[in-house]
């Protein structure tokens, strides 16, 4: 907070430049360049979107995404290796199910995002997978997957949750966790995007941005701040109003994605 807070204001000073062709002067604020500063990842996200696209296979893809389930949450919070081992996890399950040969039979590729919060910034923990359409077989022939079809949802889920569960014994968590969460079923979600470049661009602000951006804030009145959110893009936009305080934690819970 210390260092977002004087973000493009009068602390970092700034610099006066003359326009000669239109004889106008711009003033411009320096900003603070850090990772968490709403307008400051701009330029880092176009790159790195781009970086994504260069690498991105002509094939379909999926995007494939498995969540942390409630009773983990708090867990996460105060301990960073259920977050890694959900990341993790997550491709270790898809690549195991992608190898069955009752799916695909080979080896795919995938790029992966951890996602720790929801459109108004609750703790939400999951991972992002773009997933291609195919993967190599042991000879290096191209296995291509059905169009609208990747790996069955409930065996994933299953495998999803053994993973975690394996990793999580490496751990110093096993007393921490309610032996309950392996009984209940874990949530996952499959769906084609195509070539997978709007998959990519729906994720990078998550990567290189922070949760938030200044003009879905609305509002600052009474020691209350309202914000506006969409549970999807399509979906109809939504309204929420919260302290300052509960706002300002909320805000600094939700890292950008790894």
């Amino acid at each position: 907070m210390q260092d977002i807070a004087p973000c493009r204001t009068e602390a970092l000073g700034g610099q006066l430049s003359h326009c000669e062709p239109c004889q106008a002067s711009h003033d411009s604020s320096h900003s603070c360049k850090h990772r968490h500063g709403p307008k400051c990842q701009t330029a880092p996200a176009d790159v790195g979107l781009e970086h994504q696209k260069s690498v991105l296979l002509p094939v379909p893809h999926f995007m494939v995404t498995c969540t942390l389930p409630d009773a983990l949450r708090v867990l996460a919070r105060s301990h960073q290796q259920p977050l890694y081992i959900l990341l993790r996890s997550a491709a270790e399950a898809i690549q195991a199910l992608a190898m069955d040969r009752r799916c695909i039979g080979g080896r795919i590729g995938m790029g992966g995002a951890l996602h720790t919060w929801t459109r108004d910034l609750r703790s939400h923990p999951h991972v992002h997978d773009i997933v291609t359409g195919g993967g190599l077989a042991g000879d290096g022939r191209w296995l291509p997957s059905r169009q609208d079809f990747l790996v069955h949802v409930q065996p994933l889920s299953v495998l999803f949750r053994a993973t975690f569960q394996a990793q999580r014994k490496k751990t110093r968590l096993v007393p921490l966790v309610d032996a309950q969460v392996w009984n209940q079923d874990w949530i996952v979600h499959g769906e084609p995007v195509g070539s997978g470049q709007e998959a990519f661009r729906y994720r990078a602000p998550y990567i290189f941005r922070v949760a938030i951006s200044n003009h879905r804030i609305l509002q600052r009145e009474a020691g209350n701040v309202t914000l506006q959110h969409k549970e999807l893009a399509t979906a109809p936009t939504r309204y929420c109003t919260v302290s300052a305080e509960e706002f300002r934690r909320r805000f600094l819970a939700a890292r950008p994605a790894g």
